[in-house]
């Protein structure tokens, strides 16, 4: 059964992306990234809609969340993988598309 730690479980709501600006994060819906304890997850931006698949890991002496997801960016299939770093209320990470772009971003704890 996997764990994760209780700090990553909740709603974050994602305030800065690398490569995308608040308007294109938030053009469906605000950006958004849901981690539950059974390890399950989903992230909604711009277009994309995509389940997750967490786990933690231990890289070196840090721990931290890893994810791959899997969904829809503007109805085209797509997947991809991240990692995240719970500081406080405070989500930083980074996400890779498969064959594709790839962020930074930041998250704030949230009750959405």
């Amino acid at each position: 059964m996997k764990r994760i730690d209780p700090e990553y479980v909740g709603t974050w709501r994602i305030k800065e992306m690398s490569s995308w600006d608040q308007d294109y994060m938030d053009e469906e819906a605000p950006a958004k990234l849901t981690i539950r304890a059974d390890g399950t997850g989903s992230l909604a931006f711009g277009y994309v809609q995509a389940e997750l698949d967490c786990r933690m890991d231990d890289v070196g002496v840090a721990e931290h969340l890893a994810f791959s997801f899997a969904g829809t960016d503007e109805m085209d299939e797509t997947s991809g993988r991240g990692w995240a770093v719970a500081i406080g209320k405070k989500l930083e990470g980074w996400l890779c598309f498969h064959l594709g772009e790839e962020s930074s971003f930041v998250a704030r704890k949230t009750k959405l």
